[in-house]
């Protein structure tokens, strides 16, 4: 095979032999490499990663938040995902919300925080290292402080009027009332004393202790519905992986409540295909590509986490085979949108008929010398709900949003439930083993450029990092598409003419993702590591 040498990228390939380490931040890889030079094996790092982003990626992940985690560990040959993405208050009724503002900003739009207990489950179950040595990194940049760089910069003060209402948000990220300035240096001395107190007093510290009695009384005495009970109720879950075959290549993401199923189907669909014949990013591909991925968004939204499907009938080859026919190779389809709607035009792509059946976000990938591997994509929610609470460091997620107000809605909002969750970290296996580890943030928009990375590298032969770097696409509402800059015009020209509606979007923007990975030589066992040049991305090997 010719990875090392196909497609065109701007930054090098990271190599390394005895570990990898690939995150939306060069301070969190640092991190995980640390942790594995100091002896401990790819789940502490992952949980040093996971740690660190929240302080330094700031408020795209962190304590506050959820996630997901797909891990492979060598020596049992355990392939599993971890649940952390946390369960709605119990006084969650749709009564409660008047509207999707309510559900987007301030306290009443709080998921109880999973990230604490999925990254102590991950270390109990699969790390060799204490609470201590894992997470005296993220103690340390909080502590001593950290280099802002210039895109958190933008980042933090683009959310600004989302953080005024609250003086102890403002007071976390604009201490000096001034505007985040590149290069400065900035000191979160409160998540600090956070993350000592959950070095030592583990799981309880967090959701039967001190920390959730602060949590609590001041989402109570804001108007919110977390309650002592909720943190104390609060459950992870370890379950199988939702996967497909695709040519030669085993694909995997979680399952529901994640979306993964979305990016899974695309795939499927796109098998019927001899993408490569196409041509790269030619008309052919992308419309091709684009309509396969309409038909899985409608399906996503229609069935993932409706009660009694079976996901895996999504992935069939007959089903697959007869949604792939409703492919207009000339047309482009309209698509409702990335959410439900009780309401449908005629000519919208619908959902199929199953037999028997009438940005916000960060991702990052490990590996090490033994082979044990996570690929990991978590949340806040973007800046969450705008809310950290006093004397605590800890900005609290916004995921009541991802619920529906619709009550026909399979995802629609409710007491003590998980949602439908955009989270979805990707691996590929080869000859039944891990052959790359991808991911990206996004939004709904994970669903949509996780294939066409994931194609780069199975179709295209593209090293990790050329398969990272290269210009996507996304399909909006209707027959819009949204496409990067660096795509040919005559390429652009060419989908307009098949019916897409083209908005032309900057050569690199974060609203196609920012997407990270690490492939393995299937031959030698080295380790290759790629990272997004559209956020901070950052691949370190040893």
């Amino acid at each position: 095979m010719t990875f090392a040498y196909a497609g065109v990228q701007y930054r090098p390939t990271v190599t390394g032999r005895r570990g990898m380490v690939s995150s939306a931040h060069p301070l969190a890889s640092v991190a995980g490499l640390r942790t594995l030079m100091e002896g401990g094996n790819a789940i502490d790092a992952a949980v040093a990663v996971a740690s660190t982003l929240g302080a330094v990626e700031m408020g795209l992940s962190g304590i506050g938040g959820v996630g997901w985690m797909q891990i492979y560990h060598a020596k049992s040959r355990t392939h599993i995902c971890l649940d952390y993405q946390g369960w709605s208050p119990y006084a969650a009724e749709r009564s409660v919300f008047t509207g999707p503002e309510q559900m987007l900003r301030g306290v009443k739009s709080v998921m109880t925080p999973g990230a604490p207990a999925g990254w102590l489950a991950a270390l109990e179950r699969f790390g060799t290292m204490d609470r201590a040595a894992v997470f005296k990194h993220v103690i340390d940049i909080c502590e001593q402080g950290h280099p802002v760089t210039v895109h958190a910069a933008n980042i933090v003060n683009t959310y600004e009027s989302w953080l005024r209402p609250y003086p102890s948000s403002m007071a976390c990220f604009f201490p000096n009332g001034a505007p985040m300035r590149p290069g400065q240096i900035h000191k979160q001395p409160d998540l600090a004393k956070t993350f000592r107190t959950l070095v030592e007093g583990g799981h309880d510290a967090f959701y039967r202790g001190e920390i959730a009695e602060k949590i609590v009384r001041f989402v109570q005495a804001e108007g919110g519905l977390l309650t002592l009970r909720d943190l104390a109720d609060l459950t992870v879950d370890w379950v199988a992986p939702l996967g497909i075959r695709y040519r030669e290549y085993e694909v995997f993401g979680p399952p529901a409540p994640s979306s993964a199923v979305q990016w899974l189907q695309t795939l499927k669909l796109l098998e019927g295909y001899d993408l490569r014949s196409m041509g790269h990013n030619s008309v052919e591909h992308l419309h091709t590509l684009i309509e396969a991925e309409k038909l899985a968004i409608a399906d996503r939204v229609h069935y993932n986490v409706r009660p009694g499907v079976a996901l895996e009938e999504l992935l069939r080859d007959d089903y697959c085979a007869a949604r792939r026919a409703l492919i207009d190779p000339a047309r482009a389809a309209r698509v409702l949108g990335a959410r439900y709607a009780t309401t449908m035009e005629v000519s919208f792509v619908k959902p199929g008929e199953l037999q028997g059946m009438r940005e916000s976000t960060t991702h990052f990938n490990v590996v090490d010398a033994e082979g044990n591997a996570v690929s990991a994509t978590q949340s806040l929610g973007g800046f969450g709900c705008g809310v950290v609470v006093p004397d605590t460091g800890i900005l609290l997620n916004d995921f009541i949003y991802w619920f529906d107000l619709d009550a026909d809605s399979p995802n629609v909002v409710g007491p003590r439930k998980k949602n439908e969750m955009c989270l979805s970290p990707g691996m590929i296996f080869r000859g039944g083993k891990p052959f790359a580890l991808m991911g990206t943030p996004g939004s709904h928009g994970i669903m949509e450029t996780t294939p066409q990375f994931m194609s780069n590298v199975m179709d295209f032969e593209m090293a990790v990092q050329a398969a990272i770097e290269a210009p996507r696409v996304r399909p909006a509402e209707g027959n819009r598409i949204m496409a990067e800059g660096r795509i040919p015009a005559a390429v652009l020209d060419g989908l307009r003419a098949r019916g897409h509606l083209v908005d032309v979007l900057p050569d690199f923007t974060m609203a196609v993702g920012g997407a990270q990975g690490i492939m393995i030589d299937p031959d030698s066992g080295a380790y290759s590591g790629g990272a997004d040049p559209r956020r901070d991305g950052y691949a370190i090997g040893w």
